[in-house]
């Protein structure tokens, strides 16, 4: 069989385990790995640009292409694996950006996430958030938890995702898999139809604005359990992201609407192993807790990392107390704990044993 254009690239970058490929004319292909930005060695031309494009885009899809300038799709590569593709203009020329579609999903052992994620990927109701930059790793460990339900109990999930990034096999669960632009027009849409199709579990790729929250809010009231990702490097960040949704006037009902409906957040960067090579999640986690329940009641955002660190026997920690363990442990170097590390002066107090008493923080 007659191998694409394209495919030893593709090869190259699945063999280094590379996420996204960005492809522009005239310059080098650089592959992301581990979240950095990696050169390769090919410089593709406009001949080979034009070639990619007509690997990709056939008929109809060309055309829209030409028209339009920007065009979403799927590609398989024989014996390489999945894509989802965006094929976009700049400076007048063009340019790609690939994204795998996994079918190898990690386990939440292998990923070296803490424990207490297998108790939270067990919740019955409410939302649970994942949060971090670009390419923390948000994803992943989104579908290593889903993953865990999906080995371990018999659960109907369905994922509404732009692009879809895990394609998940049905075991003890039933998945369906619905892609933006795809299988329907937008989050929003997705979401208006979801309660009709008797989900247990719904997990939205992305909480990006007013309407997609509001929609895991009826959802959690209604039963369900709803797992997303949010771009916030914190919990308290991630709680005050959701608030700035909506307008001032409707803060109040919406902090309490997320008290009564919030099961956790779990926020993560990655940090390079010390030996091996890779990277791990340090992770703050926040369990919606009788005291972290009662802070956002209050309107107490501030107080929430101070509860994080007094709560660790209900499974809470801060970065600084996951960071601290993974030093320990010989898992990650000090020097890269510091640059990961929320606060690196109070990471530096851990280290010589000084542990800041957080209760008067959280009742003062």
């Amino acid at each position: 069989m007659a191998v694409s254009v394209i495919h030893d690239l593709l090869e190259l970058g699945i063999n280094s385990n590379a996420s996204d490929w960005h492809i522009k004319e005239g310059a080098p292909v650089v592959l992301r790995i581990d979240g950095a930005l990696v050169d390769t060695d090919f410089v593709p031309d406009a001949e080979s640009i034009e070639k990619i494009v007509a690997t990709m885009a056939k008929g109809e899809m060309y055309e829209r292409y030409k028209k339009d300038g920007d065009l979403d799709l799927s590609y398989v590569e024989d014996n390489v694996g999945r894509f989802r593709v965006n094929i976009h203009k700049q400076r007048g020329q063009t340019a790609f950006t690939l994204r795998h579609v996994k079918t190898n999903i990690m386990q939440l052992d292998e990923l070296g996430t803490p424990p207490v994620l297998r108790t939270i990927a067990e919740a019955q109701r409410g939302i649970i958030i994942l949060g971090g930059t670009t390419g923390c790793g948000k994803s992943t460990t989104l579908a290593a938890m889903l993953e865990h339900v999906n080995l371990n109990f018999r659960k109907h999930c369905i994922t509404i995702e732009d692009p879809i990034e895990y394609e998940f096999e049905d075991k003890k669960s039933i998945f369906e898999q619905r892609e933006v632009g795809i299988d329907t027009s937008s989050f929003q849409e997705a979401l208006t139809r979801v309660l009709r199709q008797d989900p247990d579990i719904i997990m939205v790729g992305e909480m990006r604005n007013k309407e997609s929250f509001d929609a895991a809010l009826q959802a959690s009231d209604t039963g369900h359990l709803v797992m997303t990702t949010l771009h916030a490097t914190t919990a308290a960040q991630s709680i005050t992201r959701i608030l700035d949704f909506y307008s001032h006037e409707e803060q109040d009902g919406i902090r309490m609407a997320l008290s009564m409906n919030l099961y956790a957040i779990i926020c993560q960067r990655l940090i390079p192993r010390a030996f091996g090579g890779g990277v791990i999640p340090g992770c703050e986690i926040m369990i919606n807790t009788p005291m972290v329940k009662k802070l956002m009641e209050d309107a107490q955002i501030e107080k929430l990392p101070a509860a994080i660190e007094a709560g660790r026997d209900d499974g809470m920690q801060s970065f600084n107390q996951s960071l601290l363990k993974l030093i320990n442990e010989g898992i990650i170097t000090e020097e890269d704990a510091f640059a990961a590390a929320t606060n690196p002066e109070a990471l530096k107090m851990n280290l010589k044993g000084i542990d800041l008493n957080t209760a008067n923080q959280i009742i003062g």
